[in-house]
C-alpha cells in the first residue's frame, strides 16, 4: 500500500524565499549534487498533474509531471454559450432593424413621389406601429405595459422631440434623394456632443471633438455636391438631428427607473406622438389636400398606388 503523503503550502512555496533541494527522496528522482537547482518563487504556483507515487525499486521510478503556471497568468476563461448567444442574438437585431430601416425608406420614397404629402405620409406610418403594437397586446403576443400618468407625463417630452424629428426627416426625404437626407443625419453624433457641451454643461476629452471633424466635412461636402440640393430638405435633415438628440436625452434623464422599456416603451412612444401629430397632420395639408393629391396619383399611377 502506497504511503500517504502531505504537502503543505508553507514547506515550500513561501514567497520570495529561496530554497535548496539538495536532499534524496524516496518518491522523487535523485539531484545531481553538480546541478544543485534554486527554487525561486515570487508567486504561487499550481501543481496541475501528478502521476504514479510509487516506492517500488525494482520498477523505473515514475516522476511528477509538474505544469506550473503564475496565479496571475493562469489561462483564459473560457466564453459561456450563453453569452456567446447574446451576442449573436444583439447581432441579428441589429441586422434586421437595419435591413427593415432600408425597406421603409425605399418604400417611403417610392410614396412621397407619387404622393406628395409628407405630414400625412408621418402620421400614418406612426399609426400603422400603432395598430400593430395594439393587435400584439390584444391577442397577447406581447406583454401589456403596467404605465400610469406620471410615466405619461415623463414620456410626452420624449414624443413631441420624436414627433419633430419623424415628421421633419419625412419633409426631408420628400424633398431630396434618400441618400442625401441619410448623409445629413449622419451628423447627428456632433449635434449630440455640441448640445451636451452647451445645453447640459457635459465635458468630453479632445479627441471625442476631433472625431467629429470628419462627419462634419463629409456632410458639408456631400451637400455642397448635390445636384438636385434642396434648403428645405437640408433643413428637414437638421431639424430632425437636433429632435432626436433632445429626445434621448429627455429619454435618459425623464424615463431613468421607469418599468416599461423596450418595445413596449417604442410602442407608446409611438401611440402617444400621433396623438400628438395628428391634429397638425390636418392643419398643415388637410382632407381636401389629399383628396385632391390622391385623385392626381391614381390618374397617373393607376390603381398600383395601394402599393
Amino acid at each position: 500500500m502506497m504511503p500517504a503523503l502531505s504537502f503543505h503550502g508553507s514547506t515550500f512555496l513561501h514567497p520570495r524565499r529561496q530554497y535548496l533541494l539538495p536532499h534524496r527522496s524516496p518518491v522523487l528522482p535523485s539531484l545531481s549534487t553538480e546541478k544543485i537547482r534554486v527554487v525561486s518563487l515570487s508567486k504561487p504556483l499550481h501543481v496541475s498533474k501528478a502521476e504514479s507515487f510509487s516506492t517500488d525499486k525494482d520498477k523505473a521510478r515514475s516522476i511528477i509531471t509538474c505544469k506550473a503556471y503564475e496565479a496571475d497568468r493562469s489561462e483564459p476563461i473560457i466564453e459561456s454559450s450563453a453569452a456567446a448567444a447574446r451576442k449573436v442574438k444583439i447581432g441579428i437585431y441589429f441586422a434586421t432593424w437595419w435591413g427593415l430601416n432600408v425597406v421603409f425608406n425605399i418604400y417611403n420614397k417610392k410614396v412621397l413621389n407619387a404622393y406628395p404629402f409628407p405630414w400625412l405620409t408621418s402620421t400614418l406610418s406612426l399609426a400603422a406601429g400603432s395598430l400593430i403594437m395594439l393587435i400584439s397586446w390584444a391577442l397577447r403576443i406581447a406583454e401589456f405595459p403596467n404605465t400610469d400618468v406620471d410615466f405619461w407625463k415623463s414620456l410626452f417630452p420624449v414624443a413631441v422631440a420624436h414627433t419633430i424629428g419623424h415628421v421633419a426627416a419625412t419633409v426631408s426625404m420628400s424633398k431630396v434623394a434618400v441618400s442625401f437626407t441619410h448623409i445629413i443625419k449622419s451628423a447627428e453624433p456632433a449635434f449630440s456632443v455640441l448640445v451636451s457641451r452647451f445645453i447640459l454643461g457635459e465635458s468630453f476629452p479632445p479627441s471625442v471633438y476631433l472625431s467629429l471633424l470628419p462627419i462634419i466635412g463629409g456632410c458639408g461636402l456631400a451637400a455642397l455636391t448635390e445636384l438636385n440640393f434642396n434648403m428645405t430638405g437640408f433643413m428637414g435633415a437638421m431639424i430632425s438631428n437636433l429632435a432626436f438628440v433632445f429626445r434621448n436625452i429627455f429619454s435618459k434623464k425623464g424615463m431613468k427607473g421607469k418599468s416599461v422599456s423596450g418595445m413596449n416603451y417604442y410602442a407608446c412612444l409611438s401611440i402617444l406622438s400621433l396623438l400628438i401629430l395628428t391634429p397638425f397632420a390636418f392643419a398643415v395639408e388637410g382632407p381636401q389636400m389629399w383628396t385632391v393629391g390622391f385623385r392626381e396619383a391614381s390618374s397617373q399611377i393607376g390603381p398600383q398606388i395601394i402599393w
